[in-house]
């Protein structure tokens, strides 16, 4: 799949193996695969490239419960034995026409059909990846009416023709469904709402520097929109998507430039946009293109992973999680440890003066905030610690503890300090983090003459972004100079 090799993805949320591959053999296409590999016997007959041969057909689709007359039953059973083929649901013997007659090949079930009743649910989700390689390679070739035309006197596809760069349609597809795996992972970490088919046509056509698109785009962006909704159609079968398509009746209403601009606007003026498409990846969908990633040699973490390392790599891996996912990760890794030892395992990972350390005892504190009186004589051990104290004293006082010894001025500038730059280093400046300047200083009296000189490797860029942020000017102000003080003093 397409990707940065080094790139690395907030952590999804996954169901356990075995309800993946419950999804997996309840898929449309896949479970018409295992029915068709079921059917396959003495006088299954196939082409060159393991083909049912076109007589064959009706008798497959009806097998799958389809009209034998009709059409589109024939096209779905021959999807279906394709990717029955691929997967190794059936082992066909091609045919030799080495002697120039016309023979037939034949077909009978293959040994990995056995895994569908009797597999682990990991072998089950190998069969299902590799139906989804063939599904997703289907979804990469243009129109077959396009194919036949572009035929040259050879016959042999004319590419130039045909303007179809096969190796740049699968590419664009990837880059299509990773946008679509950031989106959802990228709150949650789970699926949630679907996202409009135009947000994902513009992430993939719009340059990010370009603040108003061009005509040009705008059609770029369209067209992209309308390749996506016939792809996606393909994908819905196989469980990765659950997709509502471009309504027909808004296409014909509108016309090739007005389709273009509300596309690219994510129809942000129209009541209904799911008008315009609308798709979400299923979690069956965040498994396959997450293995994909991971096939790729892109880090796309999974929230559980983490259960059997220790509170060091804990702690370093969630201070670049969401909240809601390291909150998830963190319960997984305390379920089955007794919470006195892990408390205080947690506790020595949080401490450190390099740069991830306030965002580390943020998390430690984040996975303390749920824990019970259990926790409290490792919370007490480290009162007297000049990085863990401040924190211990409020886990302490917020569950009405008695005898919190008072924190010196010293660890309460420290704690201010470090509260900042783990809010700085988790959110980055949002609307929230002047209020919490303001509280934080509010109640200590010359609190910018004495903070510059806490021995805490944020502090100057602490003060610099409170001399920003700060909603009182004068404090705002004082900060600025303290920051001042704090870069020399460093100097």
């Amino acid at each position: 799949m397409s990707a940065e090799p080094h790139a690395t993805l907030p952590p999804v949320r996954l169901p356990s193996d075995a309800e993946l591959a419950r999804d997996a053999l309840g898929a449309p296409l896949f479970a018409r695969a295992v029915r068709l590999a079921r059917w396959a016997g003495p006088d299954t007959r196939v082409d060159i490239g393991g083909e049912l041969v076109a007589a064959q057909l009706p008798e497959a689709a009806a097998a799958l419960g389809f009209d034998a007359a009709d059409e589109e039953g024939a096209v779905l059973a021959s999807q279906a034995w394709r990717v029955a083929v691929d997967t190794g649901l059936v082992d066909v013997t091609e045919p030799d026409d080495d002697d120039g007659e016309e023979e037939s090949g034949t077909a009978v079930p293959g040994e990995d059909l056995a895994l569908v009743t009797g597999g682990a649910p990991g072998e089950v989700l190998d069969l299902w990846l590799a139906a989804l390689d063939t599904v997703l390679a289907d979804a990469s070739v243009p129109d077959l009416d396009g194919l036949v035309d572009a035929l040259d006197a050879g016959g042999e596809i004319d590419f130039d023709q045909l303007d179809w760069n096969p190796r740049r349609e699968a590419d664009f597809l990837d880059g299509v469904l990773a946008n679509l795996y950031l989106l959802t992972v990228a709150e949650r970490g789970a699926p949630d709402g679907p996202v409009p088919l135009p947000v994902l046509a513009a992430s993939m056509v719009i340059p990010q520097d370009m603040s108003e698109p061009t005509d040009a785009v705008l059609e770029q962006v369209s067209d992209a929109m309308m390749r996506l909704d016939e792809q996606f159609r393909q994908l819905e079968p196989i469980g990765l998507v659950e997709f509502r398509p471009v309504d027909e009746a808004l296409m014909a209403e509108t016309d090739d430039e007005e389709l273009a601009a509300g596309s690219a606007a994510g129809a942000a003026d129209d009541e209904d946009v799911s008008r315009y498409g609308m798709v979400r990846l299923t979690p069956l969908g965040l498994y396959g293109i997450r293995a994909r990633m991971l096939e790729a040699g892109v880090t796309a973490p999974a929230v559980g992973e983490l259960a059997d390392k220790g509170a060091d790599a804990l702690l370093d891996a969630v201070s670049g999680y969401p909240e809601g996912a390291a909150q998830a990760e963190i319960e997984q890794w305390l379920t089955g440890r007794e919470l006195p030892a892990a408390v205080a395992e947690l506790l020595a990972a949080a401490r450190g003066a390099d740069e991830g350390g306030p965002l580390r005892r943020l998390r430690c504190q984040q996975a303390l905030a749920p824990a019970g009186p259990e926790a409290e004589p490792a919370v007490r051990a480290v009162l007297d610690d000049p990085e863990l104290g401040g924190l211990a004293r409020v886990w302490l006082s917020e569950r009405g503890a008695a005898d919190v010894p008072a924190p010196d001025g010293a660890m309460v500038f420290w704690l201010t300090v470090d509260t900042i730059a783990a809010q700085l280093a988790a959110d980055g400046e949002t609307a929230e983090l002047p209020l919490l300047m303001e509280s934080l200083t509010a109640h200590h009296t010359g609190f910018f003459d004495q903070v510059w000189r806490v021995e805490h490797p944020a502090t100057a860029y602490v003060l610099e972004a409170m001399g920003r942020l700060h909603p009182d000017k004068k404090a705002a102000k004082e900060a600025r100079k303290a920051a001042f003080k704090a870069r020399s003093r460093q100097s």
